[in-house]
């Protein structure tokens, strides 16, 4: 009876953590404990990977000054894009500004990254390519984990894919080591908004039965 009673609990936990995580970017100025923050991260060691290589590595940051190396460095990277595209001056200092103010007052960063040290080892090219593409999978059902754990935790939290863009700034600010690639960017914090449920898609849109285009019943 504990066991079945454990299971609905836990089943209930579970549809409320998926129906009710909001990606959050303000935050209160409030620590996140260690302690907690460990917990987030061993969920992400539940999640399934390919040949189990587990192929996830963070860097979590929680000094300030870290934090704000990070977020200037970044920004200092996408404006050189920016200038490149032809964007308005006045809009790239606006949304340097933005950015830098966003990462650097977050209470935890985490920098999510793959590893291919335990990957399987091809010789032709579109075997080392899909080895990549199963590391990346194992990566976001990882973050996923750890999403649907914050959201159990009553933290907020936010996937943001900012060091795709910037990995050698990412990797230098950081120290990460060259066979260690930079994927996404979390914030954690305590909600200090509530999001409105954004329009999902319904399943008629995105699943078929049995072939390409053949309603789901």
């Amino acid at each position: 009876m504990l066991s079945l009673t454990y299971h609905k609990v836990f089943m209930q936990t579970l549809s409320e953590a998926l129906k009710t995580r909001r990606s959050i970017r303000k935050y209160q100025p409030k620590t996140v404990p260690i302690e907690l923050i460990r917990e987030l991260l061993e969920s992400v060691g539940e999640a399934p990977s390919a040949h189990n290589s587990q192929p996830w590595r963070f860097v979590v940051l929680l000094d300030e000054k870290r934090k704000r190396k990070l977020s200037e460095a970044m920004a200092k990277t996408w404006q050189t894009h920016m200038k490149k595209k032809g964007i308005p001056e006045k809009l790239q200092v606006y949304l340097i500004n933005r950015s830098i103010e966003r990462f650097s007052k977050v209470p935890v960063i985490i920098i999510a990254c793959i590893s291919m040290q335990d990957l399987h080892v091809h010789r032709d090219k579109l075997g080392q390519l899909n080895e990549r593409d199963m590391a990346v999978q194992s990566l976001s059902a990882g973050i996923e984990n750890l999403l649907l754990t914050v959201t159990s935790k009553k933290l907020g939290a936010c996937w943001y894919c900012t060091p795709l863009f910037c990995k050698s700034t990412v990797k230098n600010v950081l120290n990460i080591p060259n066979e260690v690639e930079p994927q996404a960017l979390i914030t954690i914090g305590y909600p200090a908004e509530t999001p409105l449920k954004p329009p999902k898609k319904r399943i008629e849109e995105y699943a078929f039965l049995d072939s390409w285009n053949q309603k789901m019943i």
